[in-house]
């Protein structure tokens, strides 16, 4: 199944930037483009689309605003905040309006497709940094999972030993050294205030992170 993208940027060389870079990613197709946020929702009412990958910085109309109103009358659509503003000044913002993930638009190729093909899943998608934020900021209604927080390669190993693998299998299966791996479970429990490999698996159970 392919993911069917709209780009919506005021800067036409900033949209053909992005359309080239997903070109080449297997199941991902830019089916729209749009220049202001008019554009972007006559698009959207004509057509469908799986993801949206919005600037927060739009003419004539407030980035946020439009992100709103596309929530309201499209809620299956993911919209995913592509901004040339850090994450301090409009990521919360953003997520409370109803977007499934933030990045900046210094962003690394793989990581912008790596974070469509999440949003496009149901999924949220943040930085290790602002999920972390997230989780550990009393003042943020916005509620992220505590293994938001974790780099990719230490979800990969809450998940191995949520399922019940001990840190040598663990290794093993991600060719990894039992030191580094067992370096990777210390900075989970810490940051997920754990304390044993029994919290991992009940908490990857519960938050159905295992089969």
């Amino acid at each position: 199944m392919v993911t069917k993208i709209l780009i919506v940027d005021d800067h036409a060389v900033v949209r053909e930037g992005l359309k080239q870079i997903l070109e080449g990613v297997s199941g991902m197709a830019v089916t729209g483009e749009a220049g202001t946020g008019a554009e972007a929702l006559k698009a959207i009412e004509s057509r469908r689309f799986d993801v949206v990958v919005l600037d927060i910085s739009l003419p004539n109309a407030s980035g946020i605003d439009i992100l709103t109103q596309i929530k309201a009358e499209h809620p299956q659509i993911a919209v995913l905040v592509l901004s040339i503003h850090p994450e301090e000044q409009y990521a919360v913002r953003a997520l409370q309006a109803g977007a499934s993930g933030y990045l900046t638009k210094d962003t690394a190729p793989d990581e912008l497709a790596a974070a469509i093909r999440k949003v496009a899943e149901g999924g949220r998608y943040v930085s290790a940094a602002l999920a972390e934020k997230l989780a550990f900021d009393p003042g943020s209604d916005i509620k992220t999972a505590p293994h938001e927080a974790l780099s990719k390669r230490e979800f990969q190993v809450l998940c191995l030993i949520g399922s019940g693998k001990t840190v040598t299998e663990t290794a093993s299966l991600l060719h990894l050294s039992t030191k580094t791996v067992s370096t990777y479970r210390r900075h989970i429990l810490e940051k997920m205030g754990m304390q044993s490999n029994a919290d991992l698996i009940r908490y990857a159970i519960e938050n159905r992170l295992v089969d």
